[in-house]
């Protein structure tokens, strides 16, 4: 945990999964999972987001 930040700091509130799968077009049960690894905290949920649609874009260009 960091000292930096006060624990309730708005911008790392757990997501509600609908909301994290809508703001991410992901499937509300592969939302639901990253939030259930990720600990439920936004910025290490957001970060997870964008590498999993990082990887699918990857795969994409590359025919995977």
């Amino acid at each position: 945990m960091s000292l930096d930040r006060p624990i309730d700091d708005p911008e790392d509130q757990p997501y509600e999964p609908a909301f994290f799968a809508s703001k991410y077009g992901l499937p509300p049960r592969l939302a639901k999972t990253m939030i259930e690894a990720n600990g439920g905290g936004r910025r290490a949920c957001d970060a997870a987001a964008a590498t999993y649609l990082r990887y699918v874009a990857l795969r994409r260009q590359h025919g995977g």
